[in-house]
C-alpha cells in the first residue's frame, strides 16, 4: 500500500476517534476533536498531492479517498446534529447527494470505469471540512455564546450545502448516460 492510500486508511482510522473526543462534553475533549478533525482534513489534502506529483494514482485511491472523506464529514454533521447546532435537512441534503454521486461511481465501476472527484466535489468537500473546523473552534472559544457560534456554524454549513447541490447537479449531469433505463 503506497503513502497516499495509507493517509485515506488513517483518514478513516480517525473517524471514530474524532467521535470519541466529541461524545465527551469538556473543553480539553472539544479541543482533541478539533485537532483530530483537522489532521484527519490534511490528511486529505496530502494524499492527493503525493498522490498525483509522484504518479501514485490508484483505482483502491479514487474509491477510498471520497469513502474517507465522506465518513469524517458524516461524522462532523451527526455531531453537530446531535448538539442542535444545524437540524436534519442539511444532513439529509448532504448524504443524498453522496448517495447519488457513489450510485454513479458504482454504475461506472460496473462498466469499468472510474469516476475521480471533480474541481466541484473537491471544493464541496473544502467547504464542507472549513463549515466543520470552525464550528468546531467555535465550540472551544468560551467567550463566544453559544447561540452566536452555533448560528455561525448553522449558515457556514449551509454554505457547504449549497455546494454540495452543485457539485450533486454537476456529477448528475456529466454522467447522465450511465441513468438511462434499459
Amino acid at each position: 500500500m503506497n503513502l497516499p492510500n495509507k493517509l485515506t486508511m488513517l483518514r478513516v482510522i480517525l473517524v471514530p476517534v474524532f467521535l470519541v473526543f466529541m461524545t465527551i462534553d469538556t473543553l480539553w475533549a472539544k479541543i482533541a476533536g478539533l485537532i483530530v478533525f483537522s489532521a484527519a482534513s490534511l490528511t486529505d489534502m496530502l494524499d492527493g498531492k503525493i498522490a498525483r506529483s509522484q504518479n501514485l494514482v490508484t483505482t483502491f485511491g479514487k474509491f477510498a479517498d471520497p469513502l474517507a472523506d465522506k465518513m469524517l464529514t458524516t461524522a462532523a454533521f451527526l455531531v453537530f446534529m446531535e448538539k442542535d447546532i444545524i437540524g436534519a435537512w442539511p444532513v439529509f441534503i448532504i448524504l443524498a447527494r453522496e448517495f447519488a454521486v457513489s450510485g454513479i461511481r458504482l454504475v461506472a465501476a460496473a462498466d469499468g470505469e472510474v469516476i475521480a472527484a471533480s474541481f466541484w466535489g473537491k471544493f464541496k468537500t473544502v467547504t464542507q471540512m472549513i463549515a466543520i473546523i470552525a464550528g468546531l473552534l467555535l465550540m472551544c472559544i468560551a467567550i463566544i455564546p453559544e447561540n452566536v457560534a452555533n448560528t455561525i456554524t448553522a449558515l457556514l454549513v449551509w454554505l457547504s450545502v449549497l455546494f454540495t447541490i452543485i457539485s450533486g447537479v454537476e456529477y448528475i449531469a456529466k454522467n447522465k448516460n450511465l441513468l438511462t433505463f434499459k
